[in-house]
This record gives C-alpha cells, sequence and structure tokens, in this order.
C-alpha cells in the first residue's frame, strides 16, 4: 500500500511538470502517454492535498499560480533525485556480487592495486572487495587458515593446503636517490658501484636470503645494513640519503626521475623475483575473487611491461609449487 502512495505521489508531481512546461493538459497527456481527463484528475487531486491552486483554468488554458510556479522548482528537484537513485541502484544490476577479501604485500599494493580497484569497482560495483596488506609470512599463514581468497607472494616450495601457480616475474632493481649520477632506468652492475649502504629487509621476508646470496656470490661490496620492514618508510630514507634498496621492479614501474628517487634493473647478472598467487586448497575460488585476480593480472603485466625481458642466460625456469611437482610425477 505504501508502494502504490509513493508511486502515485510521483505520477502527481511527473504529470504536474508536464503540464507546467507544457501549458496545456492535453499536451502534458501526449508527453505522457495519459489522457486528458487522467491529467486533469491528477492534477486536482494534487491541488486538494495541498490546498492550494496551482493552475488558473481560462476557456481551455492553463496558467501557473504563484504557489504553481514556487511548486514547480520543487518538483524539479524531487524529480532529479528520484532519478538519480534509480541510476545508482541500476548501476548494480550488471557485474558478479559478493565479497573478496585479498592479501597483497607493498610490492603490489604501491603501483598495481589503484589501477586494478578503479576498472574492477567500476565493472562490479555490487562486490566488496577487502585488502589486506602484509609480508609473505604472515599472508600465507592468512590463507591457510581461510582468511583470505587468496594473496601474492614470492614463490617459496609450497606448503600443504595450498594451491599456487605463478602470478608474475619482475625484476630486482636498485633505488637510490635521483642526484646519485646515475641515469635513471639505466641497467647497472652492483659490483661495480663501490660499497653500498643497504636497506635489507628482515629474516622473515622471504627475498633476505635471496638479496644476500646475490651480493654474496657477484662481489658486491656492503658497506652497512639497515633492516627494514616499512617499505613507504625507505623509499622516503633513500629519497633523503645515500641508502639504496633492491627492491621489486613491479612496485617501482611508475617511478620518475623528478620524484627524488632514480631507478636502475640490475645487470650482470640479473636478479628476477616470481611472485605466486596462492589460495587455500579444499575450497573453490569464488567467480568475484577469479574476476579481481584477473584484473590484477592484466593490470600487473601492463605495469610490468616497462622492463625487459629475462635475458636466456643465468636466468633459472620459475621454481616448481608443491601442486607442479606433483603433476609432473603423474606424468
Amino acid at each position: 500500500m505504501g508502494n502504490r502512495t509513493v508511486a502515485g505521489s510521483l505520477l502527481d508531481i511527473r504529470l504536474f511538470v508536464a503540464a507546467y512546461e507544457e501549458r496545456s493538459f492535453t499536451g502534458a497527456a501526449q508527453r505522457e502517454n495519459a489522457t486528458q481527463s487522467g491529467v486533469s484528475q491528477h492534477i486536482r487531486k494534487l491541488e486538494e492535498a495541498l490546498g492550494i491552486q496551482l493552475f488558473s483554468r481560462d476557456k481551455g488554458h492553463v496558467l501557473p499560480t504563484p504557489a504553481g510556479d514556487r511548486y514547480y522548482q520543487r518538483c524539479i528537484d524531487v524529480l532529479r533525485a528520484h532519478d538519480t537513485a534509480t541510476r545508482t541502484a541500476r548501476s548494480f544490476g550488471h557485474g558478479l556480487d559478493g565479497d573478496v577479501t585479498v592479501g597483497l604485500m607493498p610490492t603490489m599494493t604501491r603501483c598495481a592495486l589503484a589501477p586494478t580497484l578503479s576498472h574492477f569497482i567500476d565493472e562490479h560495483p555490487n562486490v566488496t572487495v577487502r585488502v589486506q596488506e602484509g609480508y609473505s609470512g604472515n599472508l600465507t599463514q592468512r590463507v591457510r587458515s581461510g582468511e583470505l581468497d587468496f594473496a601474492i607472494v614470492p614463490a617459496f616450495p609450497g606448503l600443504a593446503g595450498l594451491k599456487s601457480r605463478l602470478f608474475l616475474r619482475t625484476p630486482e632493481v636498485l633505488v637510490c636517490r635521483a642526484d646519485l649520477a646515475r641515469e635513471h632506468m639505466a641497467p647497472i652492475r652492483l659490483a661495480e658501484t663501490g660499497a653500498l649502504k643497504l636497506i635489507l629487509p628482515s629474516a622473515i621476508n622471504t627475498r633476505r636470503h635471496t638479496l644476500e646470496t646475490y651480493c654474496a656470490a657477484n662481489g658486491i661490496e656492503i658497506a652497512r645494513v639497515l633492516e627494514l620492514d616499512a617499505m613507504l618508510g625507505t623509499l622516503d630514507l633513500i629519497s633523503r640519503s645515500d641508502w639504496v634498496g633492491i627492491l621489486p621492479g613491479i612496485m617501482m614501474a611508475n617511478q620518475e626521475a623528478e620524484s627524488g628517487l632514480s631507478v636502475h634493473p640490475l645487470a650482470s647478472p640479473e636478479l628476477w623475483l616470481d611472485l605466486v598467487m596462492i589460495e587455500p586448497s579444499r575450497r573453490p575460488m569464488t567467480a568475484a575473487a577469479k574476476a579481481f585476480l584477473s584484473r590484477m593480472e592484466l593490470e600487473t603485466r601492463r605495469l610490468n611491461a616497462c622492463w625487459p625481458a629475462p635475458s636466456d642466460a643465468g636466468i633459472p625456469p620459475a621454481p616448481r609449487t608443491a601442486a607442479a611437482r606433483a603433476e609432473a610425477r603423474q606424468r
């Protein structure tokens, strides 16, 4: 009953606006696909409800009264608001629905997250997305417990309860202050740079051992090491000092030299980081989570295209996950 009342009220207002703008009940009827008598009845009902006369009627002509002029302005606001509300509600009628909870490292949130969210929310406005930032160890455990639909982490041998696959291969790059006389984006051989004041992640970070092994194996001299698990703080310190960091290329894909930082792919040899997608093995991924993952893969590949492809020399194949190893044994 209440819905019929609201609909009738909106119809009364729409017919009044048509009559006001056409200065004719007949013209309003034609415009609104109604009858002249029906328009007249609705206007009369509206005037009785308001207790005022909205039109003066004289020999077939209808002219708005001063009250009608003022009422018309407010009716326009009502109709515009109703149309906006309707369009907003209908926008949720396309795309998927549901919830997606994703775990991402700062490596992924710095450049890839914003374009992913921007496109995904437009495509699927009825999906609620929750992004949890953390480091690989914590994210891995949260995927295993079922708190996260999936996470993107550095490749590792694999754990029971997880499914994984290669998500992206991105180069490791040296990040330093922009005024250190190195051309932005030019490859660099760290063994020829002299002693480095190097910022490294803590031992709980999967990349720590890889970076230390790379430096030791390639004769890279380290003057001092600063352990820092705060990515924004790391970048800020680098921009203000002679400390440098080795960071994943996907994280620095949008970096411009004038920002205070200079970026250099590692060369002779290159160093590449494999990122994998992990999900709980005990449940299938939802359609909404698959769509978000697909959009994130598209955006990361677009960003990662700024780096040259890995050379054949010295670049090992991506490490096999537990699932891949099991599949190979079955062949």
